[in-house]
């Protein structure tokens, strides 16, 4: 912890005879300095640097820039922020654990304890991820998707319950329990959070980072956290700070309230396309104003969730009496929740609805302003008025069947930091219970614009017959963290649908209804206030507590009408209650995806068709033959209050006291015992990664970069989705040939993402994107190079042509120009650039995160001079580079410059190694080689 205290922060704290050390905030003073005025995000960064001052990575200088902040200043100074703990999903997650295995035998190949090598920093995994919708509409669905799953995914939960025991400050919820996010806010966030440190008890601000876009779902909690990727988590699992810049802040003021007839999710898509518009990428957004105070903290939750949405790095809620009253419903402790009220209320954290702190720009929204949202066809900030739904359809669907459909290169990986297994099993749907085979019609043809219509029949299995057409809702899905965490807009859906039940109505048969909570309170509540029976009705059976829709975890559309959709061209719709809906992320069969709040999913599975209009056509005949419209089913703020009133209690959180424990599927499987890993040679998921092969106790001295040969020349505007492997993963690659040699078969190849603990599947899958264009191979798109060892230098695959690099003993660089490595951080893109045998990067400029990634992996990020590229140097990518210089490092600090001779150009590049600790990672070949030697020599 902090060595040093230069403002004499260091102080106590008394919470009902109990005293903490806490850095008091106010300590900090001087000219230009006013910490009262900060944002409560700022404020809770201060405390931070407070805490981990040691005069190298974390400086006075570096407190005094914070607490002096500029607010109208462009963000140019950088600090390292040292999150409270690390929160995984299990697709992401999944990489940093077998690095921490990994780990532990190179503690015991260099004569170490392997048992030492643990989280510094605790962190928390929730196997959410892998559930798929594959059986709907029966009343075993849950049961039968979590039996598809774990034989789908039986090695790798081998591997993380061995995790699970393994390492100490480390847990894992088990699969069929909840969503990350929802569980992180319903049970793991502290909001305040202790840490014993040399026998005394320090209190300081729960913060975290996680390995999932949305861990800003906690941010209404008044948690400071947002998403990284896995090499940043792992940085902050073994107590590294993460690099960040001082950034601007956007205050969001709130007044009012929510008029009746609109949801949570109607103010969440307003405010999306309010920010969207405003322009928040990379800043911090935050609430304040009287607004805050009415507004519940699922409501705050649901609007934190979608942070990405609009592109900031949060959007934060600050701490009050709605925090303390939510963590007391969720079973927290009374001496927990006592001193998140003491504290905050001493660092003034609090919030206050009539103080203005200082932001760097302001919007407002009056919240009685709000109106009945949707959002699409493909966009999340793309917000529709439900009363305008139907024309904007009409509008949009020329753009899907006029000509083929716009496709995305990594759809499923777009500005994400997930990736998404496919499904090869069957649809299992035996119709809903009650519903008896029928001839039914839809036509979704636009009377006044798109194309004309295009209706094909279906015939089911059980008999029932019909019609669909464009536009057609094929998939109707409560599903993600974004609303399944909220009971306000679950109860309405529930209650929508036992009024549509009693009235007679029935869903579309071609619609696939599915119900998948954020948690298992959910259920609860459902079930004691006698709701699951009229969902049941609807066919929205529960399949599953995790991401499935959301997440392209939709599983197969009804066979039948995935015939009909494939035959006719047919552009159909998704409605689902989550957060995401871009090309191809759905499901391959659905071009047109629509976000809706859950009551208004129900109202659209019961129409069937998005070319409707939901306040003015009937959704079906009541039992006297009676026209029914929404109205007339649409549940009145005050009966979901009563029920939520009567049905939600603390008690029903208690289910979280063994969270840990599992169902006994996962208590019966069989896990290797022991504390180092005992790795099998057959696995295609989970193998010992290489990182520290060979590895000397002692970091040898860097040396210059001789021979090396270039083995990309990129262009502009490079992404992480373009290096990163993601999606699925084609027969004809180098990782589907990697798979095939190894006795896997086409339909079990999976994804990449579900692969992520296998570095010889990613390996392969390095700059491998269909998009990716490379100027050592003009003409070609994907993943492609020439092999200049070879005569004629011929056309081969990147990974291809590393391994004979790599053989001949020839390191390699990488030519880019600006903005190189931009978008989602992904951990892949460093660590596949490292194993390529790639030695360096020379770019005209980076991403932050992505260039302290490559470093982190030991590759030496260097930058062309200011105004100068690859192109203005005249470098082909065909010349033999040597980079010297770099051998300054050994003996002092990092250099500015080094120089690199490209054939007959020579040139002084500018070294990306921007702070002390990033020099210690380099010349120890990576952060995790840095880290493994500081603990074996403590």
């Amino acid at each position: 912890m902090a060595s040093q205290d230069s403002f004499g922060a260091k102080s106590t704290l008394d919470v009902d005879g109990k005293s903490y050390e806490m850095y008091r905030l106010d300590a900090v003073k001087g000219e230009g300095i006013d910490v009262e005025s900060l944002p409560f995000s700022l404020k809770v960064l201060l405390e931070n640097l407070l805490r981990t001052e040691d005069g190298a990575d974390i400086t006075a200088e570096d407190i005094k820039a914070l607490a002096g902040w500029d607010a109208d200043a462009e963000p140019s100074k950088e600090i390292q922020f040292t999150p409270a703990r690390v929160i995984m999903q299990d697709f992401t997650g999944v990489p940093c654990v077998v690095d921490l295995a990994t780990m532990r035998e190179a503690m015991a190949d260099l004569g170490g304890d392997p048992s030492r090598i643990n989280p510094l920093a605790p962190a928390e995994m929730v196997i959410d991820h892998s559930v798929i919708a594959d059986v709907f509409g029966t009343p075993d669905a849950f049961e039968k998707n979590v039996e598809i799953e774990y034989e789908r995914n039986k090695e790798r939960y081998q591997f993380l319950r061995w995790g699970q025991g393994a390492f100490d400050d480390f847990k894992v919820v088990p699969p069929g329990t909840g969503i990350v996010h929802q569980v992180n806010i319903e049970h793991l966030a502290r909001v305040a959070f202790t840490r014993d440190n040399n026998g005394v008890t320090q209190v300081y601000p729960d913060t975290c980072v996680g390995t999932d876009s949305h861990t800003t779902m906690v941010n209404g909690l008044g948690v400071v956290g947002w998403g990284v990727g896995g090499i940043e988590a792992e940085a902050a699992m073994l107590g590294q700070p993460v690099s960040m810049l001082i950034p601007r802040v956007v205050g969001f003021k709130l007044s009012g309230d929510l008029p009746e007839g609109t949801t949570a999710t109607d103010l969440v898509l307003t405010i999306t396309e309010m920010l969207r518009e405003h322009g928040v990428v990379g800043k911090f957004v935050e609430f304040y104003g009287p607004g805050v105070s009415a507004l519940p903290l699922a409501n705050r939750a649901t609007i934190g969730n979608m942070s990405p949405e609009f592109g900031s790095t949060i959007a934060v809620f600050p701490i009050d009496e709605e925090t303390v009253t939510y963590l007391r419903l969720t079973g927290r402790s009374e001496e927990q929740i006592a001193l998140v009220e003491a504290y905050a209320k001493e660092q003034g954290m609090w919030h206050d609805p009539s103080a203005e702190p200082r932001y760097s720009e302001r919007l407002e929204l009056d919240v009685s302003t709000v109106v009945p949202s949707i959002a699409g066809p493909k966009r999340p900030q793309d917000r529709i008025q439900v009363t305008d739904a139907k024309q904007s359809f009409r509008g949009a669907l020329s753009a899907y069947v006029d000509h083929e459909a716009p496709t995305v290169a990594g759809a499923y990986d777009e500005a994400l930091d997930e990736s998404f297994p496919a499904s090869d099993a069957p649809a299992a749907h035996d119709g809903v219970d009650g519903q008896t085979p029928a001839r039914d019609y839809m036509s979704c043809a636009p009377k006044d614009g798109g194309r004309a219509a295009n209706p094909a029949h279906v015939k089911l299995a059980d008999g029932t017959e019909f019609e669909i057409d464009h536009g057609a809702v094929t998939i109707a899905a409560i599903t993600s963290c974004t609303n399944t965490s909220n009971p306000s807009v679950m109860i309405g859906a529930a209650l929508l649908a036992k009024k549509a039940v009693e009235k007679g109505l029935q869903r579309k048969p071609w619609v696939k209804t599915t119900l998948a909570p954020g948690s298992k309170v959910v259920s609860d509540y459902y079930e004691k206030s006698g709701l699951t029976p009229y969902l049941d009705k609807l066919g929205f059976n529960l399949v599953g507590y995790g991401c499935t829709t959301c997440i392209g975890n939709s599983g197969p559309l009804i066979p039948e009408v995935s015939q009909a959709v494939n035959d006719n061209d047919l552009a159909v719709v998704s409605v689902l209650s989550g957060n995401r809906n871009f090309e191809g992320r759905i499901n391959p069969d659905i071009k047109m995806n629509y976000l809706a709040s859950p009551p208004l999913v129900v109202a659209y599975a019961l129409a069937g068709s998005m070319d409707v209009d939901l306040f003015n056509d009937s959704l079906g005949k009541d039992t006297e033959g009676n026209d029914v419209f929404l109205k007339d089913i649409w549940p009145s703020p005050t009966e979901v209050e009563e029920i939520i009133a009567s049905t939600l209690t603390s008690d029903m959180f208690d289910s979280y006291d063994d969270v840990f424990a599992g169902d006994e599927r996962w208590k019966a499987l069989q896990t290797p015992e022991g504390n180092v890993f005992e790795w099998d040679a057959d696995s295609t998921y989970v193998r010992k990664a290489p990182y520290f092969d060979g590895m000397p106790e002692d970091p040898q001295p860097v040396t210059d970069i001789e021979g090396a040969r270039v083995l990309l020349k990129l262009g502009d505007s490079v992404t992480t989705d373009h290096i990163s492997p993601a999606g699925a993963i084609k027969k004809d690659s180098p990782a589907g040939k990697y798979l095939t040699e190894h006795g896997v078969s086409n339909r079990d190849f999976n994804s990449y993402g579900s692969r992520r603990g296998n570095h010889e599947v990613m390996i392969r899958g390095t700059f491998a994107n269909i998009r990716l264009r490379n100027q050592m191979a003009p003409g070609t798109e994907g993943g492609f190079t020439r092999d200049l060892l070879a005569e004629d230098t011929p056309v081969t695959t990147v990974f291809e042509a590393s391994e004979k690099y790599i053989e001949a003993g020839v390191p390699l660089v990488v030519l880019a120009g600006k903005e190189y490595g931009s978008g989602s951080s992904r951990d892949w893109a460093a660590k596949g650039t490292a194993l390529l045998g790639v030695k360096a990067v020379i770019a005209a400029s980076y991403e932050r995160i992505h260039r302290s990634n490559l470093l982190m992996m030991g590759v030496l990020p260097l930058q062309f001079p200011e105004g100068q590229d690859a192109e203005s140097l005249g470098l082909t990518g065909e010349e033999t580079f040597s980079i010297t210089g770099v051998t300054a490092m050994n003996d002092g600090p990092t250099p500015k410059t080094v120089k690199v001779k490209a054939g007959d150009v020579e040139f002084d590049a500018v070294v990306r190694i921007d702070t002390p600790g990033e020099a210690n990672y380099y010349r120890n070949g990576g952060i995790m080689q840095y880290v493994l030697r500081n603990l074996r020599k403590a």
